[in-house]
């Protein structure tokens, strides 16, 4: 057959071709990982606080309500952390914003594990918060500005692997230390957030800085000189600084950052859309909740032993961090969207299945032993769905859609949106639990995730393989193209994923479609 015998990787060959050695790849990746160590941080106090809460709770002697304002206000105030972490990362460079982000984050987790009081608590709260605020809008940007196009979407995922590894290993930290004197394991617990911080400093002297903000600073020799390390190859850098130049240069100069988006053009304003619209789903389809007050959720299910509770936490986050593993093979290799969909549609099945599960153990329904199975089961599966698409998939997309001159501070207002949701989520679940029971929030949970599938569909352009200047011309063709001429492609890339059974001869002749479809 004719068609078979095309070449494999001729789509990415006609967008951007990529001619690096492996230590070229190495370098790439490890720089991925460095800059996303300060996602250890937020993923390691989200775990910790989780089980810590009980010790803090009967050491201090602390109220429900201070109770969700502790565990909600550091995604409150990491807004004030996203919204100047754009600023400072446009004036001091993205890799300086990643080290201050981590010292701020390391002064607050001293001062918290030192409280004495509440009042001292929420002042170390603070500082956290604005840490994180810092680092959860930055890495993204960062490591979307070294990638190749060929390998952005799976590296720009690595600040959510890094997360849900910081999430297991707060779990983890709250059953190893549980048996400890209460008035000394939470505050153990979280010290050990410190140790991240160490490796964070030794990071800032290997990686570079963003080629991207050196030319926005016009120092295009030293861009130059990155973007040779990530790619070896010297007329591909050369094509590649030259289209970064002139995306850096389009545009209204006189017109001021937050000005143009504030009174955006259409193009502009799909992009806002997509990048805000992702950031508020990812979070007000309540993972948080889930993360937080998973040993509330399991008390709730009937579980009584701490032990016992904190033991079915960690294997919640064994989930959570596996399946992202999942979604950075398949990122670059099935898209963005298709891993939106069996992500959104696969978390309302599992909010609505806990829902179910906790209604049916409150009124008696079901036997004891199988509705606490089926809890743990819902609660896993909706954090192993969350994993495989929107949780790395939106920071992907956000770090992708936005104009070199923009991208900085539409990320943070992204951030921004994605915090609030976040805390919003986190400071009303108990209070909600209350009026509508654990289970009535899960149902609204499951709700709000539907509408995500429908948001995905119309407002989530696919960018796999795309180079960040021609994502910027994809948002200027509008909804219309996405939706029926990317449409058909996107689906098609979802068959791929869910029908193994396809013959290896029909997957190429439905490659060569979407190629002649894209082109």
């Amino acid at each position: 057959m004719v068609l078979k015998e095309q070449p494999k990787y001729e789509r990415v060959n006609l967008q951007h071709p990529t001619n690096k050695s492996k230590n070229t790849n190495r370098y790439v990746i490890g720089c991925a990982i460095f800059a996303s160590l300060n996602s250890v941080l937020l993923g390691y106090d989200v775990g910790v606080m989780s089980g810590a809460i009980l010790f803090i709770q009967e050491d201090l002697k602390i109220t429900e309500v201070q109770e969700e304002v502790l565990v909600g206000s550091l995604s409150i105030i990491s807004l004030f952390g996203s919204l100047g972490g754009g600023r400072t990362s446009d004036a001091i460079g993205r890799k300086w914003t990643m080290g201050l982000a981590a010292i701020v984050f390391q002064s607050g987790a001293a001062l918290m594990a030192m409280a004495p009081s509440f009042t001292i608590l929420m002042v170390g709260r603070l500082l956290a918060g604005i840490g994180i605020g810092f680092g959860v809008m930055i890495a993204p940007v960062y490591i979307a500005e070294i990638s190749p196009a060929v390998t952005r979407g799976a590296l720009t995922s690595f600040p959510e692997i890094f997360i849900n590894v910081g999430i297991l290993l707060g779990y983890v930290s709250n059953y190893a230390f549980s048996g400890i004197s209460v008035h000394i394991n939470w505050r153990i617990m979280l010290a050990v957030g410190i140790l991240p911080s160490v490796f964070i400093a030794f990071a800032l002297f290997i990686i570079p800085e963003s080629p991207r903000w050196l030319v926005i600073q016009n120092r295009a020799d030293e861009a130059r000189s990155v973007l040779l390390k990530i790619t070896e190859d010297e007329a591909e850098v050369e094509a590649r600084l030259v289209e970064i130049e002139e995306a850096a240069s389009t545009g209204n100069k006189e017109k001021a950052v937050w000005q143009e988006l504030l009174s955006p053009s259409p193009a502009l304003r799909r992009m806002l859309i997509t990048g805000f619209g992702i950031q508020i789903f990812q979070q007000i389809t309540g993972i948080d909740a889930t993360v937080y007050y998973s040993p509330t959720i399991f008390k709730d299910a009937g579980i009584t032993s701490e032990k016992a509770i904190l033991a079915a936490t960690v294997a919640v986050g064994f989930a959570k961090t596996s399946f992202i593993l999942v979604a950075i093979f398949l990122i670059d290799r099935v898209g963005r969207k298709p891993l939106l969909y069996v992500s959104t549609v696969g978390m309302t099945a599992s909010l609505f299945s806990l829902g179910m599960a906790l209604s049916f153990l409150t009124h008696g329904s079901s036997p004891k032993g199988t509705g606490i199975a089926l809890a743990i089961l819902a609660v896993c599966g909706n954090v192993a769905f969350f994993s495989v698409g929107i949780g790395p998939v939106c920071w992907v997309v956000t770090s992708e859609i936005f104009p070199l001159r923009l991208r900085a501070q539409a990320s943070a207002l992204g951030a921004v949106g994605n915090r609030v949701s976040s805390g919003l989520v986190a400071m009303s679940f108990l209070s909600l639990s209350r009026a509508i029971s654990v289970a009535g929030v899960f149902f609204v949970f499951s709700a709000i995730s539907a509408l995500s599938v429908a948001f995905v569909y119309f407002f989530v352009p696919e960018t796999k393989g795309k180079s960040l200047e021609q994502i910027e011309l994809l948002f200027q063709q509008g909804g219309e193209y996405w939706r029926k001429g990317g449409g058909e492609v996107e689906l098609g890339d979802v068959e791929q994923l869910v029908q193994k059974q396809r013959k290896p001869e029909e997957v190429e002749l439905g490659n060569t479609a979407q190629l002649a479809q894209k082109q």
